[in-house]
């Protein structure tokens, strides 16, 4: 028998970026735990996909097309999952983009995936900071600020932030998504604290290297996987059902004592 605190029957999940990748991975993961999930992302066949996915597991799954960058965006989602449930029990901040250039161009460096990076010998321009910025950071700040009127008001709620081991160990070549991604797990923190006498737990997840559709430009080139996995010491590569597994445990009564905590799943990475 299940053990009945990782048990998310009746529960009610908001999952941005649930799309494809991690934050599909997670939205499954907690219907098959048993919550009905909505999801949103800007690509509505593969919203479309993901809530067909959940309804075939005898979950309500819902899909909307929403933009998490843009807080009108982001009210309408939060709106759908009031009117349809009345409460959000679980929200998830999983959406995001990656790049992995330099600052500005090196000399000599040439990397192989580098003519795959859209003007990788270029500077990084005041257009990608702020895409990487608000990717990564901007719409986790605007989905909390949606939810947590309504967790407050119910006194409980789970939050769980999609970070990475990059906010912990910076990497050359991804300043930019480093920093966001470390900017994710210090908001984590403090909004852990600012939340914490309403029975809302915020914590994080940091991903090490996960086999998705944004990472498969980087993992098809032999040489930098084999590179990549040496560096890991269980040496291979996450996946996204895996993150999903821990998702379920956040959003469970089971991390009830844990909150404005950053859970790096990186294969021992970081140890």
């Amino acid at each position: 028998m299940p053990l009945k605190e990782f048990d998310l029957t009746g529960k009610s999940a908001v999952v941005i970026g649930g799309g494809r990748g991690i934050g599909k991975g997670i939205a499954l993961a907690l219907a098959e735990a048993g919550a009905d999930v909505l999801v949103a992302a800007r690509t509505a066949e593969q919203v479309e996909q993901t809530a067909l996915e959940i309804r075939n597991l005898d979950r309500k799954g819902i899909a909307l097309c929403a933009d998490a960058t843009k807080d009108d965006d982001i009210d309408t989602v939060v709106a759908a999952a009031i009117s349809e449930w009345g409460r959000i029990d679980i929200l998830v901040n999983s959406a995001g983009a990656g790049s992995r250039k330099p600052i500005v161009p090196l000399p000599d460096y040439k990397p192989a995936w580098g003519q795959a990076v859209k003007d990788f010998f270029s500077p990084t321009s005041d257009e990608e900071w702020h895409h990487m910025v608000d990717a990564n950071l901007t719409t986790i700040f605007l989905a909390t600020r949606a939810v947590g009127p309504h967790m407050i008001r119910q006194n409980k709620g789970k939050i769980i932030n999609i970070t990475s081991m990059t906010g912990a160990k910076g990497l050359s070549y991804q300043v930019v998504y480093c920093t966001t991604k470390a900017a994710v797990s210090m908001y984590t923190r403090a909004l852990a604290l600012e939340w914490a006498r309403y029975n809302i737990n915020v914590n994080a997840i940091g991903p090490g290297y996960v086999a998705t559709e944004m990472t498969a430009m980087f993992f098809e080139n032999e040489t930098v996987r084999d590179k990549l996995l040496r560096s890991v010491p269980l040496g291979r590569l996450c996946l996204p059902r895996e993150v999903g597994l821990l998702a379920v445990y956040l959003a469970s009564e089971a991390s009830d004592y844990l909150t404005g905590q950053t859970i790096y799943l990186d294969g021992g990475v970081l140890a």
